[in-house]
């Protein structure tokens, strides 16, 4: 931790406390200063708490962090820390640990010289959390003291006071977020896991430890990661096969900035690059991944020129050397400048300069050190160079076959007449029986339907030479009209739904999982722009007279079935299990899948990038356990679905 953090002021008190501004929009336009209120907003409330804590384990002062899940989930962030200062902040007058929880923009991270560096960007977190949350309650053990503050809804209900005397210190907040704010108020154990252990790898030494104790028997991991970053790259191949076996690590720091990149190649076809600053993950990348990519580039192909592997101008592009990557960037700098207030995207120029010079000079000495990795990965962006060519040329052979070039649409496709991309939605369905039923009892204005039929290409262990020759993908590419991978143009999207429709069997799973797996390494920003979704038909039809009823779930047949009883326990119910989605005749699908008044769909989010690469990896790749084990743990569902 600290050997690579230049400690701070030692004393750590009002006068490092700066205010700028008030708090009183952050209730009235929440998604401003957390994203959104749906579930990535609420389960932000939790990162700002924890990004103070992790701020003073970045000075040096914090070894442990424990996140705890109590019943009715209200949520406890502990730390021991140096604990929030409580004397009286001279511009307000008023307690230092009242202003951090009242005032937006209060905090030891605008010039006050509380922290070099800070990975609450613009100092809301705690300001935000107490707006935003039903209760919020605060205790600081300071100077042999332990003092508590209690707030609603932003208000002080409770004001700063000594409840008893401590031995050591730190920070405690509980908070219950706002039922009033939020779409739901119920934390996901494993959204907050895998963000604890990212910043258990990248503060390397950190203890962090997360409960759950809502379902009486509590649930607890300890995170604590020595090797740090080096240690985060070697999950991200936890199911693939490095071509070289160490994890190659470079650093290096200019003035206040620090840089480190640890990365290692595996034999898959896919680019897992993962950055950050100031702890905070920078998905849409920015400075410091334009440093990374511009040296890995350069540096493999002078490699490759100085010893006469690669000859004259054959040189490979960024997208060959980052073929089989898994690489974290992490930088940490003060006066972090991210685009939005969201922190997506990093934009301190001088940080590329930074990360390129370190990844020019050390990975150059490396590869001279290291010869058998050096070669491993040239040859790898090599093949990947001839690969892409033979794709270019597999494309170019399609559009000539396919006449994609003057927009003729495949034969599987029966399109709508809408022409407003916003408005159209396309049905993938899995078979030509399904198909048919979902053309005649789809509404044809705005409703297209594209049949799938047999099993797909497993893309994740194929190169986009043989995808752009698919018989069953092809069609696909050219409905959605966006193109695919690095040509991929979301604005040429021809549709805003991309619906799956496939039976709830292991079949129709597969062809989910398939397409998803495809849209994930090929069409990324589908998912991202939340354009995904799988439907979900039901899997019971219940008749009682001329009544009709469909359940979606074991639970809900027996429901319905009590409902349709109810004014006779004896009266005769007849359920039919639906086989498949080809056995319902068009009214009938059009009644239960696709009318929007009616049916039900589950939108497929990333949620996390790790951790959708690490399930489609375990569901796709070469290893049967580990998919089996997965399989066999989560028997209930395919991906990670929001309704």
């Amino acid at each position: 931790m600290a050997d690579i953090t230049e400690k701070v002021t030692q004393e750590y008190d009002a006068s490092q406390i700066q205010v700028l501004e008030g708090l009183e929009a952050v209730r009235k336009r929440p998604g401003m200063y957390i994203g959104s209120t749906s579930s990535s907003g609420l389960h932000h409330l939790v990162y700002e708490i924890v990004d103070n804590s992790i701020d003073e384990a970045l000075a040096g002062y914090c070894t442990g962090i424990e996140v705890c899940i109590e019943p009715g989930d209200i949520i406890r962030v502990s730390d021991n820390g140096r604990g929030i200062p409580v004397d009286i902040q001279e511009q307000t007058g008023k307690s230092a640990l009242e202003v951090v929880f009242t005032v937006l923009h209060a905090g030891g991270k605008f010039g006050g010289g509380g922290y070099k560096v800070s990975g609450g960007l613009h100092g809301v977190g705690a300001s935000v959390v107490n707006a935003l949350s039903e209760w919020l309650e605060v205790r600081v053990q300071k100077d042999g003291k332990i003092y508590q503050m209690r707030f609603s809804r932003g208000e002080i209900t409770e004001p700063i006071h000594v409840v008893g005397t401590a031995d050591r210190t730190g920070t405690s907040v509980r908070f219950k977020p706002d039922p009033d704010m939020f779409d739901d108020t119920v934390f996901d154990y494993e959204i907050l896991h895998t963000r604890m252990r990212e910043q258990a790898f990248l503060n390397g030494g950190l203890t962090i430890s997360l409960a759950d104790q809502r379902g009486g028997e509590e649930i607890r991991e300890t995170m604590c990661y020595e090797g740090g970053i080096r240690e985060f790259v070697r999950y991200l191949n936890k199911h693939k096969s490095p071509i070289h076996e160490e994890v190659i690590y470079l650093s290096g720091s200019k003035g206040d900035a620090v840089a480190e990149i640890a990365l290692q190649y595996n034999d898959g076809y896919s680019e897992n690059l993962v950055s950050f600053a100031n702890d905070i993950r920078t998905p849409e990348g920015g400075m410091h991944e334009t440093g990374f990519k511009t040296a890995l580039t350069r540096v493999i192909n002078a490699y490759g020129q100085k010893n006469n592997i690669i000859k004259g101008d054959d040189k490979v592009s960024g997208e060959d050397v980052r073929e089989g990557i898994s690489a974290v960037i992490s930088v940490k700098l003060p006066e972090a400048q991210f685009e939005g207030q969201t922190k997506q995207k990093l934009g301190n120029a001088y940080i590329r300069t930074l990360v390129d010079g370190i990844v020019n000079d050390q990975l150059t000495e490396y590869f001279e050190e290291h010869p058998a990795a050096a070669k491993a990965i040239l040859e790898k962006a090599m093949m990947a160079n001839r690969a892409r060519e033979a794709a270019r040329k597999a494309k170019e052979s399609v559009r000539r076959k396919t006449g994609l070039e003057s927009g003729q649409m495949p034969d599987k496709l029966q399109d709508c007449n809408e022409r407003d991309p916003s408005l159209c939605e396309l049905y993938i369905v899995e078979g030509d029986s399904a198909a048919g039923s979902a053309i005649q009892g789809r509404d044809s204005r705005f409703q297209a339907i594209l049949a799938m039929w047999g099993k797909m290409l497993n893309v994740e262990k194929a190169r986009a030479d043989k995808i752009y020759g698919n018989d069953k993908l092809y069609p696909l590419i050219v409905a959605m009209g966006a193109g695919i991978g690095d040509e991929f143009n979301i604005e040429k999207l021809r549709y805003h739904k991309i619906i799956i429709m496939a039976d709830a069997d292991v079949d129709g799973s597969h062809i989910r999982t398939l397409l998803l797996t495809f849209f994930f390494r090929y069409m990324r920003p589908l998912i991202e722009h939340g354009y995904v979704y799988s439907a979900v038909p039901p899997l019971y039809k219940l008749t009682r007279g001329k009544t009709q009823r469909v359940a979606y779930s074991d639970e809900e047949r027996d429901r319905i079935s009590a409902e349709l009883r109810a004014d006779n326990p004896n009266a005769k119910v007849d359920i039919n299990r639906f086989k498949g989605l080809g056995e319902m005749d068009p009214h009938e699908l059009w009644e239960t899948t696709m009318d929007p008044e009616k049916r039900s769909l589950r939108r497929i989010t990333l949620g996390d990038a790790i951790m959708a690469d690490q399930i489609f990896t375990v569901l796709m790749g070469e290893d049967v356990e580990p998919r089996r084990e997965w399989i066999e743990q989560n028997a209930k569902y395919v991906v990670n679905l929001d309704i």
